[in-house]
């Protein structure tokens, strides 16, 4: 029973996922009681099944529920109750609610710092996710003396070639990229991607990744011919070594469409789009967050082209599911209503848009705090639409 949750979890069927861990869960109180390190963990599975359903107050109240009984039966500087920790902290970044994951990340690191060692594969996990916070907050030179930190760190214990060793790389091309070092980032990018091949191979998933990074590195500049040819590289290693079915071989034909459209290959890319989502319907369900997903990239291409008509239905179609799969305030569901919102402004629909940014705003302030980085930018859309209204 337990080992086909996270099968369900995968294929986004919650509710099939959420009524094998409670049994899991129940059983689990009658053979082995309710403090039993196995129950908790299957206590703390239930979290995420929660999280994706759009029942936020659910899950924070189960793990916190599990890290008070982990601290008071381990412990507080326990292996798993440090865990349970930074499982709530990324539930809260997942929430863009960074200060009070950094507040746990910084909780845990610290503990594991002193109990495991500074240079222990935990401790350097909580470093690297702590940094990912960080740069999320646009805190970039924090961000990089931490990252700077793991991979020197990793270098010396694990080897320059180790997988950790160039993931902490491929991160630090990453946050070097957000302060527009194009450079550095490529050569980091370029370097990861050759030790990999000669290290992995040229097919393992981990160097077909590096090599989508640098094709998306590669867009962004609109170095669009190279883009592509990385592109095409990764969709068809990734067809021919994981099946043309496969979700991350989905995710680069998703990421080639957006090369198409950005070069006006307008017919290209929605061919590739409704391939996706074609694929993605038939495989996971037409209800799936990665179905909806491909829905809302397609209709953000169609209201880029002015289609008004046609990225309206999707766009109306995306908002309609996820709240009902995920619920009204949840913030994928707001995002579907902020892009709702954003398309009737730019045909100047103002009522419209102008009742939606309102919805989203009061929503995001209630459930996320006014002060909270989604609700900030929900007032500014919403200004400017009285801006443009002349108000």
């Amino acid at each position: 029973m337990v080992n086909q949750a996270p099968t369900y979890r995968n294929q986004g069927q919650w509710k099939e996922a959420e009524e094998l861990e409670a049994q899991v869960i129940e059983t689990g109180k009658g053979v082995l009681k309710e403090e039993h390190p196995d129950t908790l963990t299957s206590t703390a599975n239930l979290g995420p099944t929660y999280g994706n359903q759009g029942r936020l107050k659910e899950a924070e109240e189960l793990r916190l529920k599990v890290i008070e009984t982990r601290k008071r039966v381990l412990g507080e500087e326990h292996l798993d109750t440090l865990i349970s920790i930074a499982d709530l902290a990324l539930a809260y970044k997942n929430q863009r609610r960074w200060k009070e994951a950094e507040e746990l990340e910084v909780q845990v690191m610290e503990t594991r710092k002193r109990v495991l060692g500074e240079e222990h594969p935990d401790t350097l996990v909580s470093m690297a996710r702590l940094a990912w916070t960080y740069s999320n907050q646009g805190r970039w030179k924090e961000t990089e003396e931490l990252e700077v930190q793991v991979m020197e760190t990793r270098k010396r214990v694990l080897g320059e070639e180790h997988p950790d060793t160039l993931v902490s790389m491929a991160r630090l091309g990453v946050d070097v990229y957000n302060q527009g070092r194009w450079k550095e980032t490529e050569e980091l990018e370029v370097q990861v991607m050759e030790t990999r091949k000669r290290v992995l191979g040229e097919e393992h998933p981990d160097t077909l990744n590096i090599i989508s990074d640098l094709a998306l590195m590669y867009r962004n500049q609109g170095r669009w011919k190279e883009a592509e040819e990385l592109g095409v590289q990764v969709i068809e290693t990734k067809k021919r070594v994981l099946g043309k079915e496969h979700p991350s071989t989905l995710i680069s034909m998703a990421n080639l469409a957006l090369v198409y459209d950005s070069q006006g290959r307008l017919k290209e890319a929605e061919e590739l789009d409704l391939q996706v989502i074609e694929i993605r319907k038939r495989v996971l369900g037409e209800e799936h967050l990665d179905t909806l997903l491909s829905m809302a990239n397609l209709a953000w291409m169609y209201s880029n082209q002015r289609r008004w008509k046609k990225a309206e239905e999707l766009m109306l179609k995306v908002m309609e599911t996820r709240k009902r799969v995920l619920g009204e305030e949840h913030p994928v569901t707001l995002v579907s209503i902020s892009d709702l919102a954003l398309m009737y402004k730019n045909q100047r629909r103002w009522k419209e848009a102008e009742e939606l940014g309102v919805q989203v705003m009061e929503t995001r302030k209630r459930v996320l705090g006014e002060d909270h980085p989604d609700t900030l930018i929900s007032m500014a859309n919403l200004a400017s639409t009285y801006g443009d209204q002349g108000r």
